[in-house]
């Protein structure tokens, strides 16, 4: 684990209570195993960290762009969801730092540490705010956050991969994707549908899931 003082020199901050970018960095495993560790898990610095995100890139968007409610709350998903928060965790190198348990250490590359990762830093947004003040913090999401947008607009990555094939096939073919199950098995409880796609009379795809839509959306 790295020192926690590598961090806030690659943030250019100079924090004046360190104790909370360390609380960020806190899993509720770690505190499971240290029981006497000095502070406590990162949970709800989260919290706070969650709502200061999703308020400034809403400010964001709403001051620079004129598109409906709508898109730009589509937008703002695209934006603060575990998947891109957990790769700007692991390009900021957050992983070095984390407080973890020793099981939950061996997990890295698993969907449960994307999740810790993008946990954490909405933990280490929560604790610039309280420590920094929204003018800095608004600097690190405009660094680490507003900067990915552009990609995602161009590349439509606010649409799910159901919708954005389905804008596909009709721009290239002028046909829209129809889907038809192929198989279904399972108790109700725990049904495992395979779902075929189809252009036209082709079948282009296939996909399982537990429901309908996952298998459709894996297709």
């Amino acid at each position: 684990m790295k020192d926690i003082s590598e961090l806030t020199e690659m943030f250019n901050l100079k924090f004046n209570n360190p104790d909370l970018l360390t609380t960020a960095l806190v899993h509720r495993s770690y505190i499971n195993e240290h029981p006497t560790f000095n502070l406590p898990h990162n949970e709800r610095l989260e919290f706070l960290g969650d709502a200061v995100l999703e308020l400034i890139v809403t400010e964001y968007l709403y001051l620079k762009y004129k598109n409906p409610e709508g898109e730009l709350t589509n937008w703002r998903a695209s934006l603060v969801n575990a998947k891109i928060l957990s790769q700007v965790a692991s390009e900021i190198g957050l992983d070095e730092f984390l407080f973890l348990s020793k099981g939950e250490s061996k997990d890295s590359g698993t969907k449960a540490r994307q999740y810790i990762l993008a946990n954490a830093i909405e933990a280490v947004i929560g604790a610039i705010y309280l420590d920094q003040g929204w003018d800095k913090t608004k600097e690190f999401i405009a660094a680490n956050v507003l900067t990915r947008l552009d990609h995602i607009l161009k590349n439509k990555l606010y649409l799910d991969a159901k919708s954005r094939f389905q804008e596909s096939a009709q721009e290239k073919h002028g046909v829209t994707p129809s889907y038809k199950v192929h198989s279904e098995a399972g108790p109700d409880h725990n049904k495992n549908f395979v779902i075929g796609v189809y252009l036209g009379k082709e079948l282009v795809a296939e996909g399982a899931g537990t429901s309908k839509q996952e298998a459709q959306t894996a297709s």
